[in-house]
């Protein structure tokens, strides 16, 4: 069966951020707390320790609810701006800032990412997540759709930008998906990186009950995309999504991570 089109009204209307979390990052309920996962947080953490990426700034756009994706990064940059386009969200990421009671519980995974770290006890962990709070210092209302993704605020340029599990939501086709990879190519100072994760020939997830679509992009034009827009893909890496959760809530085929860089000049 093919899912249209789910429309920036309708994320607003039925995108639950708590069913989200439940659905596919809760300890035991969640559905790619394995494969993906792991995925995710071994290539961020090799991107911003081995891997040399740091600076200053760095934007995460598209975040969700979620956190997990920047546990490295506030290691190795000064200042983060985390975002995304659902007030919900927004709401739910202010919330593990303040530790809020009621905030969505990362701690599992912030356990894996000081496991990768080389210190995986209460105390490093709970050290982790206090720089974290520190390190983002704004929470901002993005859309992937805007020639200005921020607009009316004035971003500054970061040394790095990262996205995970986002684009493909937005973009209803590769042209799109094109167009915001270049016109978030602006917020990136020139020799400054871009790092991307997520999935392949997906063309739906469900949250919940709801069902929404999802760009089913392959890696032949992620590949083009990058270049179109004007990036120098420094990785690219893809797995096959073999991990079976028993449960028919999505469809991608693989997973993938890209690093690229925007040109000096």
């Amino acid at each position: 069966m093919e899912t249209p089109y789910t429309s920036s009204q309708t994320y607003i209307d039925e995108f639950d951020p708590v069913d989200y979390y439940r659905t596919y990052y809760h300890p035991e309920e969640g559905t790619i707390t394995g494969e993906w996962l792991h995925f995710a947080l071994q290539n961020f953490h090799e991107t911003f320790t081995s891997g040399g990426v740091k600076g200053d700034l760095l934007i995460d756009f598209g975040a969700g609810p979620s956190i997990y994706q920047l546990l490295s990064a506030c290691e190795a940059f000064n200042n983060i701006i985390t975002s995304d386009f659902l007030e919900q969200n927004l709401e739910h990421l202010q919330k593990w800032l303040r530790n809020d009671p009621d905030a969505l519980d990362w701690t599992k995974i912030v356990k894996l990412v000081c496991e990768l770290e080389g210190n995986s006890d209460s105390e490093s962990c709970k050290k982790k997540e206090e720089k974290l709070r520190r390190t983002v210092t704004k929470v901002l209302k993005c859309d992937a759709l805007k020639k200005n993704p921020y607009d009316p605020v004035e971003m500054p340029q970061a040394d790095c930008l990262i996205s995970c599990l986002c684009l493909e939501a937005p973009c209803k086709d590769v042209e799109s998906f094109t167009d915001t990879l270049r016109n978030l190519k602006s917020l990136i100072k020139p020799g400054g990186h871009i790092v991307i994760q997520s999935v392949l020939n997906c063309t739906y997830y469900y949250i919940g009950q709801k069902r929404f679509s999802c760009l089913p992009i392959t890696k032949e034009e992620l590949e083009m995309a990058f270049k179109k827009a004007g990036y120098e893909i420094v990785k690219l890496k893809v797995i096959a999504a073999t991990e079976k959760t028993g449960k028919n809530i999505f469809n991608q085929d693989s997973y993938y991570f890209v690093r690229a860089r925007k040109p000096c000049s």
